[in-house]
């Protein structure tokens, strides 16, 4: 194969509680139809830094509390040094959820002190109260944080509508240096009062989204492949492009509801 890109995937053994593999199996699929190598790298807590680092793109997702600590231990102590130097390089990442708040600032719980988060982002996440309503739900938002280049599917229609579902009980609030992912049409977002999904840095990207994120919106999943060839490559490498007029409808069939 011509080209060829090797997938980190952030603790599968801990961060994978929510169907987000299939954001890996969406990355990895797309490029193979397209005859582009890509080959799955699972990042455990034993994985060396240097294996890490030989990756061209980046994926972590969500995870229960106890699974959640654990991996941040080592994210935080160990990878995070070498993920912030990735991300500011321009490598391409995706951070869903709890990751997506692992990559911040600091996480503020209800009661206790500050856990502080690896500053990739520069966002916060605080946790209003054990009273305050949980954000919960099939959310749907207008992407405006990326370039998706153009319509989704020959047909054109909602090529920028993206949906999913959230769970969250933080709230969480973009810093300067951050641009919104995209805008909120139906549900929460990040904090369910700025009107705002997710977050874009350079190349990489978090969200809230679950359900999981890329099999229903594979514009992203193609933008973030788009990335990693243009910087291992050095060039911009054209995606030869698909009909996905199946994942267009679904879509569409979740927007009508909500």
């Amino acid at each position: 194969m011509k080209y060829d890109l090797k997938i980190a995937w952030m603790y599968p053994d801990l961060m994978s509680t929510y169907g987000d593999r299939g954001n890996v199996i969406v990355l990895q699929k797309r490029c193979l139809w397209r005859g582009i190598g890509a080959t799955i790298i699972p990042i455990t807590i034993e994985t060396s830094v240097k294996r890490l680092g030989e990756c061209d793109l980046i994926f972590m997702g969500g995870a229960q509390d106890r699974q959640q600590k654990l991996a941040a231990e080592d994210f935080l102590g160990n990878k995070g040094p070498m993920i912030t130097s990735m991300v500011e390089k321009g490598i391409p990442a995706l951070f869903v959820c709890a990751a997506y708040q692992f990559v911040g600032n600091y996480y503020r719980p209800y009661q206790g002190a500050d856990i502080p988060g690896a500053s990739i982002f520069d966002l916060v996440t605080i946790h209003p109260g054990d009273q305050a309503k949980r954000c919960i739900g099939n959310v749907m938002a207008e992407v405006t944080g990326i370039d998706l280049g153009g319509p989704s599917t020959s047909s054109g229609r909602l090529s920028s509508t993206i949906v999913g579902f959230e769970n969250h009980g933080g709230r969480t609030r973009l810093g300067p240096k951050m641009k919104p992912l995209a805008k909120v049409v139906h549900g929460y977002g990040n904090n369910g009062e700025d009107g705002f999904e997710g977050a874009v840095y350079k190349n990489s990207v978090g969200s809230y989204f679950h359900g999981p994120l890329l099999p229903k919106n594979p514009m992203i999943a193609d933008w973030l492949i788009g990335k990693a060839l243009e910087m291992k490559f050095g060039k911009s490498i054209p995606l030869a492009p698909f009909d996905d007029l199946l994942a267009q409808y679904a879509r569409e069939a979740i927007v009508k509801r909500m």
